[in-house]
């Protein structure tokens, strides 16, 4: 099987991550915080240094203030409506996942009132046009780092300046960016980052995370159990127990720390680098073969790694069960869960796009093999 699906989680994981995650299980799988003995000590530990790497890989100011959660989604979530209140406006793109997209829908009901700035038929935002849509009541900009559909990075520092300079929350969707692109959540301007654990951060399923600027406060999403201040029948003021309530997938994230470590070790450049050299000539092999859409910017050092095209006469749904059965190559057909985005680049009608997503552990044949296969499927169109 040749896996171009990482944009969805990155596969195959590296040995160390696989490796931390069964000494967690074997030697000290207690449960963080919930104890002084020395195996609840030595998983607290486990969680604090993945807390300091994620702290080291963003640039953020505090590792206590990186929130664990299950989920990108699950962060995002707890940004946006932590953040917002009924009479709030918030700004957002046309390029958004339903993970921003859904819960700014569901605040509609709850009086916030929401903004998307259309961007161009490249999936690229205009910034240009981002002040004029902020009003009086303005108290959010949401933003993805890079498209999950067609891999096009946003101007996520220039946004953070406007958001600074008008004193205004910025959020950023780090789904698709954060191991992929530097990050640095000071030099950006960033208040509020959202991440998944398993995908470039090599990390298993089940876990990511959301970091909240020092000085800003956010309504806990629930409340719980923290294994702190257990007299309080009120949710703790201090981080990270404030937004981190029940028992954390602690296995989980010992292998998220051993997948920065991993990312880490090997350099974001280095890593950027070579999943760059995989998509210029996954871009070029695709403009060579007739009947071939590709959508986006279509310009490696303007997108993460992430391509989405489409085959003259072919539903995307069909092209990727003959690439997955024919040809043993995993991506992924459709709508990739951000409709707003798909209207943007005028395929939401036709069902969406066939996405090629390459990772790290890919290599030039990898990618020389599936052009030659779809080139084999145009033809015969």
């Amino acid at each position: 099987m040749i896996y171009l699906d990482n944009a969805a989680t990155s596969w195959p994981k590296p040995k160390g991550v696989l490796e931390a995650m069964e000494r967690y299980l074997r030697e000290y799988g207690a449960n963080p915080g919930r104890g002084g003995h020395r195996l609840s000590v030595a998983a607290g530990r486990v969680v604090t240094e993945t807390r300091e790497l994620l702290a080291q890989l963003i640039n953020a100011e505090d590792p206590a203030h990186i929130i664990f959660t299950a989920n990108a989604t699950l962060a995002l979530n707890q940004a946006i409506k932590g953040s917002l209140s009924p009479g709030d406006h918030v700004i957002t793109s046309s390029m958004e996942h339903n993970s921003v997209v859904r819960p700014l829908k569901a605040l509609e009901e709850w009086g916030v009132e929401t903004t998307k700035l259309p961007c161009r038929r490249d999936g690229s935002f205009p910034i240009e046009g981002l002040e004029e849509k902020i009003r009086g009541n303005t108290r959010l900009i949401v933003l993805s780092h890079a498209s999950n559909v067609t891999g096009t990075v946003m101007p996520v520092a220039e946004v953070g300046r406007i958001a600074r300079r008008h004193k205004l929350l910025f959020l950023v969707d780090a789904a698709q960016s954060l191991g992929v692109l530097p990050v640095d959540v000071q030099g950006m301007g960033i208040d509020l980052l959202a991440f998944p654990g398993h995908k470039g951060l090599f990390g298993p399923p089940g876990t990511g995370g959301l970091y909240i600027r020092p000085g800003v406060k956010l309504r806990p999403l629930f409340e719980g159990g923290t294994g702190s201040q257990s007299d309080s029948l009120q949710q703790p003021e201090t981080f990270p127990d404030r937004y981190e309530s029940g028992t954390l997938n602690a296995v989980g994230i010992a292998g998220l720390g051993a997948g920065v470590k991993f990312l880490l070790a090997e350099g974001i450049q280095r890593i950027r680098e070579h999943e760059q050299k995989l998509l210029e000539r996954l871009l070029q092999g695709l403009n060579t073969i007739p009947g071939i859409q590709v959508y986006g910017v279509k310009d490696s050092a303007r997108q993460a790694p992430v391509v989405s095209f489409t085959v003259r006469n072919y539903d995307p749904g069909e092209v990727a069960v003959i690439l997955d059965q024919v040809f043993e190559i995993a991506c992924r057909s459709g709508l990739h869960c951000a409709p707003d985005a798909h209207r943007t680049l005028g395929t939401l009608a036709q069902g969406g796009t066939v996405r090629l997503s390459p990772g790290y552990f890919n290599t030039v044949e990898d990618i020389d093999l599936a052009v030659a296969a779809i080139g084999e499927i145009a033809a015969k169109a």
